[in-house]
């Protein structure tokens, strides 16, 4: 009986699992994301964006997971490549082409460059360009407000900070892990194994086999997933922040990706090797999706094309604003330190 059993299964079609029941909305935040940063690219070849451009094209999968389950009154510690997961914690994109463009009106007045913007008043983390570092501003908020919230007996909020695997190597790294755990901090770091560390390939970054192994020596419960898998990122991100948030240990998610793109579009990624190319964590995750949505039907093609008209139109009218915006004037700027209440008094809420 077991024998029939058995060759019956074998001659079954293996069902084809739903996506997550979040993957269209995610799906769509990385659409608008790789259209906005696609027309970003092209106003720094023509000379319109002052300061770098960095783009997280093979990322936005990891990216917009990270964003997309948090809540009010969490924190969100983004890097460089993580515009998708901005875009879905609720950044406007008029910040975002606002700072590119250098418009007073942004959330940095223009005075800072483009990728170390933040929303402070909403939790979320201006970028440290020394990214290790990250993780100790994030458990620093995340202690800070955890202990005031234990006092008024609150539970409900977690931080989740982004790094990748170079910024994993930083000394300031191990710290904020170390007493994330000795505290006991609700707190998600998501990891982004993009195999270079600008040039540095993973062989000359880390020893271990994985690193999510790890997790366990710091005291965090650790996970791996396929950066490339837009179902992947949710359940197991989306896992994290849950288990987080009902007073779990520390969590570690490593996502295997590629950057698809340069460190920075100064840089034209020649050391990435073509064996590199061709391996399965080095997939367009935006491709993988769309493949998903049309192998199980999940929307028509003429859905697909206004969506991406859409993303198109917003992300031109946002860039149309911020272009018509004056820059700030040195002679005539105080340069006092930026703080809640000077945004909110000379500039307004940015929504």
């Amino acid at each position: 009986m077991l024998q029939t059993a058995q060759r019956q299964s074998k001659t079954k079609k293996p069902k084809t699992a739903l996506p997550h029941e979040r993957f269209l909305e995610a799906f769509r935040w990385m659409l608008l994301t790789r259209t906005l940063e696609e027309k970003l690219v092209s106003l720094y070849r023509g000379g319109l964006i002052t300061g770098g451009v960095y783009i997280g094209k093979g990322q936005e999968a990891v990216s917009v997971a990270c964003g997309l389950f948090l809540q009010k009154g969490d924190t969100f510690a983004p890097l460089i490549r993580d515009q998708a997961g901005r875009s879905a914690f609720g950044e406007p994109l008029l910040d975002v082409t606002r700072t590119y463009l250098g418009s007073r009106q942004g959330p940095m007045r223009g005075r800072d460059g483009n990728i170390h913007r933040g929303r402070p008043q909403n939790n979320q983390l201006a970028m440290v360009s020394h990214l290790g570092a990250m993780i100790s501003v994030t458990v620093g908020a995340t202690v800070g407000a955890l202990m005031a919230k234990r006092f008024k007996g609150e539970k409900d909020f977690i931080g989740l900070a982004c790094i990748g695997e170079g910024g994993m190597q930083a000394g300031a790294f191990h710290e904020g892990m170390n007493i994330a755990a000795v505290e006991q901090v609700p707190l998600v770091i998501v990891a982004t194994n993009n195999h270079y560390a600008y040039s540095t390939p993973n062989d000359r970054e880390f020893a271990c086999h994985d690193l999510v192994d790890r997790a366990i020596g710091y005291g965090f419960e650790g996970y791996s997933l396929d950066g490339t898998d837009l179902s992947a990122c949710l359940e197991v991100i989306g896992g994290a922040v849950k288990r987080a948030r009902a007073g779990r240990p520390p969590q570690l998610v490593v996502a295997s990706v590629l950057r698809l793109s340069g460190h920075g579009e100064h840089d034209d990624a020649s050391y990435v090797t073509e064996e590199i190319k061709r391996e399965p964590f080095a997939r367009d995750c935006l491709k993988v999706a769309e493949q998903t949505i049309a192998d199980l039907k999940l929307v028509d093609a003429e859905t697909l094309a206004e969506w991406r008209k859409e993303a198109a139109t917003k992300v031109d009218e946002a860039i149309a604003t911020a272009q018509k915006e004056a820059p700030p004037e040195g002679d005539k700027e105080d340069w006092c330190a930026l703080s809640i209440r000077d945004l909110v008094d000379d500039v307004g809420t940015i929504e």
